[in-house]
């Protein structure tokens, strides 16, 4: 895929400096720019790779002056980083824009597919499915019975969506997430064996949703795990049975949430997060990595430490930990003090 310099410009509203018909085919870093490839400078504390790039193309600040010659077609824009953001996102789209079925493939004839579909080979779609507008199913996904998929979807290989499941618009879920899975409810009897409880309801996973890979979200017992709208997930993480994850919540990679828990909305989660039961954290929660949540938290509340607590009183706590083996040594040296103290006062 080729695009000239001016064709960019239009797609970010910029202004051309130099060779309009210039093309680029790649996207690069400034320093390792090479021709044929676009970059951007936006900290100024790199603007010396400017003038030795070897990238065909450079979007910059409308208020970037050079100081010297450089070689690069210039692209000026209010924001450069938003700007090459958009130019990824545009690379992004194109790049995927596959449609078409690749044959083998299974499709129930019950199933209802939108206009401008990917179906990738090895792909199983399942009765009663419904897939909206613009969906791309990548190659060896699974997509259970009665699932329905909202427009604009992608759907990466090796995914599989369980039965009963509900995704909204605009979702991306990659490669080897699971999602759906029965959640691990067990009974035991009396003879202390355990019983699988039926997990009989399902997810619902709501508009602009991102799930990284490897991720597990269970199925509820009844009614439905839920995550709420604009959630980012990153990879292998662990939602489990009939918890809820409030909307534009994102959470970093290895966090575990045990059934039942209740996020808020807009909280920010560090990686390796442990969270019990049945918990409800409140809206603005921020939770440092490799906390432990056993307990409910209040909107706005930042904790961090296993079991967590404040964050003000764990980085005091730290300060005392850090300082222990000091404290130690005095007050070893107080002990041999008052001993030595002792024994002259008994002669």
């Amino acid at each position: 895929m080729k695009f000239t310099a001016q064709k960019i410009a239009e797609i970010l509203e910029g202004d051309v400096i130099g060779n309009p018909n210039i093309e680029v085919s790649k996207l690069a870093k400034i320093e390792e720019g090479e021709k044929g490839s676009i970059t951007f400078l936006s900290n100024l504390k790199y603007k010396s790779f400017l003038y030795t790039t070897n990238a065909s193309v450079v979007i910059v600040n409308r208020s970037f002056q050079p100081e010297k010659d450089y070689k690069a077609t210039l692209i000026k824009v209010e924001n450069a980083y938003e700007a090459f953001s958009q130019i990824l996102a545009f690379y992004n789209d194109v790049k995927n824009n596959k449609t078409g079925r690749e044959v083998p493939n299974f499709i129930s004839d019950s199933a209802k597919i939108g206009k401008n579909e990917y179906i990738g080979a090895f792909s199983y779609i399942g009765e009663n499915v419904v897939l909206g507008e613009n969906v791309k199913i990548y190659p060896n996904a699974y997509i259970g019975d009665n699932s329905l998929i909202g427009d604009n979807c992608v759907i990466f290989s090796g995914v599989k969506i369980y039965s009963d499941t509900i995704i909204g618009n605009n979702c991306k879920i990659h490669s080897g997430s699971i999602i759906g899975a029965d959640g691990f409810g067990f009974a035991p009897n009396k003879n202390g064996e355990y019983k699988a409880i039926p997990q009989i309801g399902n997810v619902l996973i709501e508009d602009n949703v991102d799930i990284g890979s490897a991720c597990t979200i269970d199925r509820a017992t009844m009614g439905s795990t839920i995550i709420r709208k604009g959630v980012k997930l990153d990879n292998q993480i662990q939602v489990a049975h009939n918890v809820e994850i409030g909307k534009n919540t994102v959470i970093a990679a290895q966090t575990g949430i045990a059934g039942s828990t209740k996020i808020g909305e807009n909280c920010m989660i560090g990686g390796q997060v442990g969270f019990v039961g049945h918990i409800t954290v409140g809206n603005n929660v921020k939770i440092l990595a490799q906390a432990g949540i056993s307990k409910n938290l209040k909107d706005d509340e930042i904790v961090n430490g296993s079991p967590a607590f404040k964050i003000q009183d764990f980085n005091k706590s730290s300060v005392y930990f850090r300082n222990l083996p000091k404290m130690a040594s005095k007050i070893n040296n107080i002990e041999k003090e008052l001993k030595t103290q002792k024994s002259i006062l008994n002669e």
